[in-house]
């Protein structure tokens, strides 16, 4: 159990009040996040709630058997915000795509916490907002955006939450992130790769250029970003 919540790599969980964090922490349980670990099925109670220290995850919708990632989950934020709207479900999967660490409470402690303090409450409605935007902005990327466009913006948004300028990534992968088809993917990637903005080597996507991805993304990067630190600071 942490002690206090600057000893909290998660960004939520470290902003809280003294008293706030005293009405999570003896519930507060240390997690390690493997690749691929399951955080949220669709469409089942939620049990558990992450705030994520090191590594991400992706929240991902399905239909007629086809998977596109629709948010991105890191230390900024938590999951289980479908608990924090108040129902116990989400019509979505979500599970990590970049390992690493973290903390987790059960729905049913977080509510109890919720309903001892406003402050509470409003800080994760807030992050429910900034996560809002980041949503928006993927549907409008993956609406209007080139695919090299929406490529550099999710290697942005993963380098953002690895802390890292290397991603272990395959072209498949991307290609059910990105909701489109893996020839694309590799389509887009060479185009970075020409452009001298990233290098590729062995399913390892390492950034060389970070204001060239900017460019390159056209808008589709930094919206939601600019939304978090106003919300945020």
């Amino acid at each position: 159990m942490p002690n206090n919540s600057s000893a909290i790599g998660n960004r939520l969980l470290s902003r809280l009040s003294a008293d706030d964090f005293a009405l999570l922490a003896r519930n507060l349980r240390a997690v390690d996040l493997p690749i691929r670990k399951q955080l949220e099925n669709r469409n089942k109670r939620i049990d558990q709630v992450y705030f994520l220290e090191r590594g991400f995850a992706s929240v991902v919708a399905q239909s007629s058997g086809r998977s596109i990632e629709v948010g991105m989950i890191g230390r900024e934020g938590m999951t289980g915000l479908a608990v924090v709207l108040g129902t116990d479900r989400s019509i979505n999967d979500t599970f990590i795509q970049g390992a690493g660490s973290g903390w987790k409470i059960t729905s049913e402690n977080l509510r109890q916490a919720m309903t001892q303090s406003p402050s509470l409450q409003a800080g994760w409605l807030l992050y429910a907002h900034a996560f809002g935007a980041q949503t928006t902005s993927t549907a409008t990327a993956n609406g209007r955006s080139r695919i090299e466009e929406r490529l550099a913006r999710w290697i942005l948004m993963a380098v953002d939450r690895v802390e890292s300028d290397e991603l272990n990534l395959t072209h498949e992968f991307l290609s059910m992130m990105l909701g489109v088809r893996r020839p694309g993917v590799t389509i887009a990637l060479h185009l970075l790769v020409r452009s001298r903005l990233i290098q590729v080597a062995r399913g390892i996507i390492r950034v060389i250029d970070r204001e060239g991805l900017e460019e390159i993304s056209n808008g589709a990067y930094g919206v939601p970003e600019a939304e978090f630190q106003r919300v945020f600071g």
